[in-house]
């Protein structure tokens, strides 16, 4: 299995390579997010045997209010039913899977399961937080539970489109930028099919998803009684701002472009684009200050995604002397874990006015990791992630059903010995 696995990975780092050499500047950047997806897929299954396969549902009528996907195709998402105790209990899980800033990259895009229905696959395997087994999900597994499949490219948000693409010379190069559009489209489906009683409902999301969950939650929040409890969660979505290794800003004007191409300042909170720019409202740590939902904020301090492609990509790092650090924190030098721990200093600094209020939870820990909600491994298993006693899922737990406020922030690095860090060959 050991030699399985090192095989999918090579070949998975292999495919990602090769992409970013064809692709102009940032294609590079876009795509790094789907040698993690690969490679947490992999982990999930090796971890959680024989896991549910849950099938998926295409929103019919969505169409009709121009909510596509962005090659024009029907958005979905996968509902497992939830029973017992937890019959009218409801998770959402937004799906992540990184941004296109340009024609180009969206063009690329709408051609992967990122962009298009057509290409997404028929059943995903519910693990971690989506598991039905009450020894590997124990507060949510018997929840109606769902997956809202990501193929917009601006973390569900935009609303425009683009009829002008076949300008680069691609075929059928229409755009469609409808993340919004697509949310409201699965959410109003979900309230159809009983979410609009739920006594208890949780929005959650990985990566762009955590971004995702955060710019929806009071929106999430709204679609609710206020009998009903609601909260959200955002896992590996603490994107920061943050200086690159050659002093520049890569991931802002990656984001500057998915804002401005995507159609996204409309449907950013007022609360922030009264003060700051769109670009900067993109971001979660200018966002998570003004949310009124409860919201709990998972994330590695050393985030990998962040660490191999808005601090050190290739083109902030043209002669490689981040290479071997990205692929392996081990191999970092003391210079690099300093830079590092600057941006673990960024982080907990983003989080200092979000922490004081009571109704949050909080739980980032010392390791080199990127979502650690849907991994069977870290989310809940024998040798799951602590800080002090407490794993990821029961922290989680607690915080929702109030039975412990959660604000767990670990010790720098190297001290946490429990960390699943991501080494890549």
């Amino acid at each position: 299995m050991r030699k399985v696995m090192g095989l999918i990975m090579v070949f998975v780092l292999f495919v990602v390579g090769f992409v970013s050499k064809c692709a102009d500047g940032f294609e590079y950047f876009n795509l790094t997010d789907l040698q993690f997806e690969s490679f947490y897929g992999v982990s999930a299954a090796a971890a959680a045997p024989n896991p549910l396969l849950v099938g998926l549902t295409l929103v019919q009528g969505a169409a009709s209010r121009g909510a596509v996907c962005l090659d024009g195709t029907l958005p979905g998402y996968h509902l497992h039913r939830g029973y017992g105790s937890g019959g009218n209990s409801w998770l959402i899980q937004l799906e992540g899977g990184g941004w296109c800033n340009t024609r180009r990259n969206c063009i690329y895009r709408k051609t992967t399961r990122r962009g298009s229905s057509n290409f997404m696959e028929k059943a995903l395997p519910f693990t971690g937080i989506l598991s039905n087994r009450a020894e590997e999900n124990p507060d949510f597994f018997n929840w109606n539970r769902v997956k809202i499949r990501y193929c917009d490219g601006a973390s569900f948000a935009g609303d425009s489109e683009d009829k002008v693409g076949g300008t680069l010379g691609f075929s059928a190069a229409q755009l469609e930028f409808r993340g919004q559009r697509i949310w409201s489209a699965a959410i109003d489906d979900l309230m159809s099919k009983g979410m609009r009683n739920a006594n208890q409902a949780l929005l959650s999301g990985c990566s762009a998803g955590g971004l995702a969950s955060i710019l929806h939650c009071d929106e999430f929040r709204y679609l609710f009684p206020r009998t009903t409890k609601v909260k959200c969660l955002s896992d590996a979505g603490l994107f920061l701002d943050a200086v690159d290794v050659s002093g520049g800003r890569t991931l802002r004007n990656f984001f500057g472009g998915v804002v401005g191409l995507q159609g996204v300042q409309k449907n950013l909170p007022n609360t922030c684009t009264n003060h700051l720019d769109p670009t900067s409202c993109f971001f979660p740590e200018n966002l998570i200050a003004n949310v009124k939902t409860p919201l709990f904020i998972l994330n590695a301090a050393y985030d990998s995604w962040q660490v191999q492609a808005s601090l050190a990509p290739p083109s902030a790092d043209p002669r490689g002397y981040w290479r071997d650090c990205k692929m392996d924190h081990a191999r970092c030098s003391s210079s690099q874990i300093q830079f590092l721990q600057g941006f673990r200093n960024h982080m907990l600094n983003a989080i200092k006015g979000f922490s004081m209020s009571r109704q949050n939870g909080l739980f980032i820990n010392s390791c080199f990791a990127h979502c650690q909600t849907e991994r069977q491994d870290t989310w809940f298993s024998d040798n799951s992630p602590l800080i002090g006693t407490k794993g990821i899922a029961l922290a989680v737990g607690d915080w929702y059903f109030n039975r412990a406020g959660i604000r767990a922030i670990d010790c720098p690095y190297p001290c946490d010995k429990t960390c699943h860090n991501l080494v890549f060959k």
